[in-house]
């Protein structure tokens, strides 16, 4: 017997015009996912309106409450009904949606906020006198007089309290405060001149969690300021100035060194003409310029800001504005790319600062009784030689104390290498490790790790310098694809072709694949070809070919190089040294792990209880 169609014989369904209530219920839905959706929506109002100081407090994750005051321009009596109406906004006019210069545009956020939750809103504009006005799911109620000195206060208690289906779905209380902290450090980022304070009241006690004070100065200085505050000072020191320029987009920021990557793309933070954004084309060309410098599991640690004319990228692609469209997304990528190269190479043998504390704590016994210690300060060169004076012994032929003779330096060592970077070698320990002394510490160096790069660096240079020598098949191989695909493909021919993979239409929708690049040996062409598709289709671009030729390199350099176990003369070792010096990159191996650590003075007195 068979199954009846459900919708054979059922009335025909009748159209209905939604009641404003119910509208804004949907609407919220799409701008107010979480507690943090609507703190990101009322810090971005604020910041619109030209505050420079923002107060958030917040209770019970912001279920219960959510409250944003700031010192901006505020809005008089009459504007306060308006800001309650679906798409009223002060932001735009409507005659341009491309050039718009404000967080907010659409004005959504405070109608969504009213007919999900209980809204209050406290204003006072220059010259005007306070006023409030309140709504309750989509009701509102008169405006009133109210006491105010400046600005806007907007208090939203029991969110959700008008879809409380909408509950079941937040997480717990902690992981929403974590939420809602995120977005607050996300938005202080992004205005480094703006002073924020974050404030958990649950519980009916405030106490604060965040706080950045405006800063001062320059860009750069401001950045590195509110940086230094939200990510921490490891960041802030291991971090590399960006600052590029290319037909009129520009990118600054701070990206970290390779060896202070993450094991998850936690510290990576985009703003696109201040707009803080969640976009895969700007994070896969933040993961392509680390491509060959970390290891698959790490993830590089970057703030970045691209500014360009509004006209060309859209914002208006995402009900949370969260992703962005560029005009042109390849002139945007390879920016980014090109630049933290560029800043990457111009860091030299530079490694993370952490590198050097990790590797402290590891040294550091375990802890019990603290020793009594006597601190002192460190003898000099003349004081060292009195004291082995006076403490030699005395035999009853000798009448004077026998004179302290320092062990003689060897030849092979000047005796001011060590006023270079990474020092003079004075030793090599259990044939893998390489002990420097610089002028005001040492330097450990994994050889192994370290001539790894070097060589590595090598042969990207002679790459770059001869091409990529290619193989032509005695038989081209044919790759059947949509007609879209094999356009797309064709369209990238000629880079393909630089790099050693040589492709021609062979009709229809197929195309021949005639030369492969040499080093790879024989592969899959036809994965490979499907692989390349796949990047382009999700970032625009393909690095899968260059990859699997650099990761061939990486082999090579890997067993080229100087093998652990292996006894290096001093010459040798300092030859490493120097070289190290002057080759981009050799801070890190080609996995991104540290090729050397070094250890202040400071650092080893500590070690030893001296400080």
């Amino acid at each position: 017997m068979n199954a009846p169609i459900p919708k054979i014989g059922a009335p025909r369904p009748v159209i209905r015009q939604l009641d404003e209530a119910a509208a804004n219920r949907i609407a919220a839905g799409e701008v107010v996912e979480r507690p943090a959706s609507a703190v990101k929506e009322l810090v971005e109002n604020a910041l619109d309106a030209g505050a420079g100081r923002i107060d958030v407090t917040f209770a019970e994750g912001g279920k219960l409450l959510i409250r944003v005051a700031d010192d901006g321009c505020g809005m008089t009596a009459d504007d306060l009904p308006l800001a309650l109406s679906r798409h009223a906004t002060s932001k735009i006019d409507g005659s341009d949606l491309l050039n718009i210069h404000s967080f907010g545009f659409r004005g959504e956020a405070l109608p969504s906020l009213g007919a999900v939750g209980r809204l209050t809103i406290t204003s006072r504009a220059e010259g005007h006198e306070a006023a409030q006005v309140s709504v309750s799911g989509g009701r509102i109620a008169p405006v009133k007089p109210a006491a105010l000195n400046r600005g806007t206060v907007v208090e939203l208690r029991d969110l959700f309290v008008a879809t409380p289906a909408r509950l079941k779905f937040l997480r717990t209380d902690r992981a929403e405060a974590q939420a809602i902290a995120d977005a607050v450090k996300r938005l202080a980022m992004a205005e480094p001149y703006v002073s924020f304070t974050l404030r958990d009241a649950s519980g009916g006690a405030e106490r604060e969690v965040f706080r950045a004070d405006a800063e001062q100065g320059d860009l750069f200085g401001a950045l590195a300021g509110r940086l230094a505050r939200v990510l921490g000072r490891d960041f802030a020191d291991n971090a590399m100035v960006i600052d590029a320029e290319r037909e009129g987009l520009r990118l600054t920021g701070y990206a970290a060194l390779p060896t202070y990557s993450r094991g998850a793309a936690v510290e990576q933070f985009l703003f696109v003409n201040g707009r803080p954004v969640r976009d895969k084309l700007l994070t896969g060309a933040l993961r392509a310029a680390y491509m060959d410098v970390l290891s698959r599991d790490r993830h590089p640690a970057a703030v970045l800001y691209l500014t360009c004319d509004p006209e060309r990228v859209d914002v208006n692609v995402h009900p949370a504005k969260a992703e962005v469209r560029f005009r042109d997304p390849g002139l945007a990528r390879g920016l980014i790319v090109t630049a933290l190269r560029h800043a990457l190479a111009g860091a030299g043998h530079r490694a993370s600062s952490t590198v050097a504390g990790e590797t402290l704590g590891a040294m550091r016994p375990e802890p019990g009784p603290a020793p009594r210690v006597y601190q002192m300060d460190r003898p000099g060169a003349g004081a060292i030689r009195a004291g082995f004076a006076t403490q030699a012994p005395m035999t009853e032929f000798a009448e004077a104390p026998i004179p302290y003779a320092p062990m003689a330096r060897a030849e092979a060592e000047p005796a001011d290498d060590t006023a270079h970077p990474l020092g003079a070698a004075r030793a090599q320990l259990h044939e893998n490790w390489i002990i420097a002394q610089t002028a005001d510490g040492i330097v450990i160096v994994d050889q192994h790790a370290a001539h790894e790069r070097l060589v590595y660096e090598r042969l990207k240079r002679q790459m770059a310098e001869a091409g990529v020598a290619a193989q032509a098949l005695l038989i081209p191989e044919i790759v059947e694809l949509s007609a879209q695909d094999a356009a797309r493909l064709l369209e990238f021919a000629p880079d393909l072709a630089r790099l050693g993979l040589t492709i021609e239409p062979f009709g229809g929708a197929a195309i021949a694949v005639r030369e492969t690049p040499a080093i790879l040996g024989r592969i899959n062409a036809a994965a490979l070809v499907r692989d390349i598709l796949d990047e382009l289709a999700d970032l625009g671009d393909s690095q899968r070919l260059q990859a699997r030729i650099e990761a061939v390199l990486s082999r090579m350099a890997c067993h080229g190089s100087v093998r652990s176990g292996r006894q290096m003369r001093a010459e040798e070792m300092n030859a490493l040294l120097r070289e190290m010096e002057a080759t981009p990159l050799s801070g890190q191996c080609n996995h991104g792990r540290p090729t050397y650590v070094e250890l202040k003075l400071a650092d080893i007195e500590r070690l030893f209880g001296r400080r």
